[in-house]
């Protein structure tokens, strides 16, 4: 289960997919991390489906990630009348607080919130973006819109509000519960939607208490207002490329997932590229040319991870997805354009004592030709500040902590291994050297780089780099 290649891919499951005989499939072609929606999910569903996952784990002998991905606030109007109401351009529609049915005039919208956060000449957005409404009047309990881009509205349609930072926090009741039975199990990692502000990842990160890492999903226009805030709070983000293309203009997507990587990047935060990457999969064998284009320009990049979502959880071909995902992330990076285009985006090491240790192992790695970096780590950071380098070589992380193993199989390049904690520097280095034999990285005689901090097993003091020999006793 050793992976030729360094970005992750994360496959999610549902119907087609959320057997222990799926999910270990699934595993063999190539999935890390696999996400668990609450959107579709209920507990008894959740607690199954995660023990399924854990099974396969323990089969493989390998860390698996656990992503539970939280619903958020979801807007919807109410009914319509009928089968729906056809809004044409240039209509005046009024949105209102009403509990009649809608009518092809007003649709009733049981949002009060949105009435009191709205502003004439704002943007409205229903049924993933294909009506466009504009706001002319607003009261406290309605607004009234002028139609210009018009379609069949029918009930229970979504509405975005692209202009509008709505009084509403990321997590609804709903949200809370799901946090809560996710943090009982024990899950890794847990996704946060429609982020606005640096706020709404501090209340997940307060709720998770360190038992799970929060993932902040950018999928709102308000979000790239903080983007800086919400990354430094944020353990990890994810380009959430569905709801981002509809409060935004489609032309402009691509150009944030450029920036939002590479400002993961630079903070040395793991970075997630999701939504319709093989689409065409969902019904068809084979995908597009422009979705394996896509894959590829996110492993370009150097995102930590991509994603399949309908694809592995609902679609026809689940398994023939995550190989073509697989296939394909192995040619980008075997392509001799990759070293230099991830060379490029290459950051310059914090001024800390971890990421002078980690741009260290790098240089004297790449200069010795050694044959792997090897990071002993309880909490994490050692692995994700060696991520944060990009080095072209194996980085082994080395961990007593199964929750750390899991945890860092979303994140670039890291091959984890539980193992007990060394119990001094020989050991420590004896023990780099094996691990990194066994599981294929390294041959006799050829060198690795380790570092760790000292005092061993203090968390985040990584300080110390050593220089090893595969198969000798003692470091050099």
């Amino acid at each position: 289960m050793i992976r030729r290649r360094n970005v992750k891919i994360i496959a999610t499951l549902g119907p087609a997919s959320d057997t222990p005989e799926m999910i270990r499939a699934l595993s063999d072609a190539g999935a890390d991390v696999f996400r668990l929606n609450m959107s579709h999910l209920d507990h008894p569903g959740l607690r199954r489906v995660h023990a399924a996952v854990r099974e396969v784990e323990a089969d493989i002998g390998r860390p698996i990630g656990i992503l539970v991905d939280l619903q958020g606030p979801k807007l919807r109007i109410a009914e319509m009348t009928g089968g729906g109401a056809v809004l044409k351009p240039g209509d005046r529609f009024r949105l209102d607080m009403e509990t009649v049915p809608g009518t092809r005039t007003r649709a009733p919208l049981p949002h009060p919130e949105i009435f009191a956060a709205l502003a004439e000449g704002q943007m409205l957005l229903l049924d993933d973006g294909r009506i466009r409404l504009r706001v002319v009047a607003r009261g406290d309990d309605f607004a009234d819109t002028e139609v210009l881009v018009g379609g069949t509205l029918t009930s229970r349609k979504g509405i975005s509000l692209p202009d509008t930072l709505l009084p509403v926090k990321a997590m609804t009741e709903k949200d809370r519960r799901d946090f809560d039975a996710a943090l009982d199990l024990g899950v890794d990692w847990v996704a946060l939607s429609f982020v606005q502000r640096a706020d709404d990842v501090a209340e997940a990160r307060k709720i998770a208490r360190g038992r799970a890492a929060v993932l902040a999903k950018i999928e709102k226009p308000q979000a790239l207002e903080h983007l800086n805030e919400i990354i430094d709070i944020a353990d990890a983000i994810m380009v959430a490329r569905g709801d981002l293309g509809v409060e935004l203009p489609l032309e402009q997507v691509p150009g944030w997932q450029k920036r939002l990587i590479r400002a993961a990047r630079r903070a040395g935060k793991p970075v997630v590229v999701a939504t319709q990457m093989l689409e065409s999969m969902i019904s068809a064998p084979v995908p597009t040319r422009a979705e394996v284009s896509d894959v590829a320009t996110a492993v370009f990049e150097g995102a930590d991870a991509i994603m399949l979502s309908a694809e592995s959880a609902a679609g026809q071909y689940p398994v023939e997805s995550v190989r073509m995902m697989n296939r394909v992330a192995q040619s980008v990076e075997a392509d001799p354009t990759y070293p230099g285009i991830i060379y490029a985006q290459r950051n310059e090491p914090e001024a800390t004592g971890a990421d002078a240790i980690s741009a260290a192992a790098h240089s004297v790695a790449d200069t010795l030709k050694a044959a792997a970096i090897v990071c002993w780590t309880n909490s994490g950071s050692t692995g994700l500040r060696a991520a944060r380098e990009r080095p072209l070589l194996p980085i082994i992380v080395l961990t007593p902590v199964t929750a750390t193993a899991r945890r860092l199989a979303l994140v670039w390049g890291l091959h984890c291994v539980v193992t007990e904690d060394a119990r001094d520097l020989e050991d420590l280095s004896d023990r780099a050297g094996r691990i990194a034999f066994s599981e294929g990285f390294a041959q006799p005689g050829q060198r690795i780089v380790v570092t760790a901090g000292v005092p061993l097993g203090t968390p985040g003091a990584t300080n110390m780099l050593r220089v090893s020999y595969v198969g000798r006793q003692r470091g050099d």
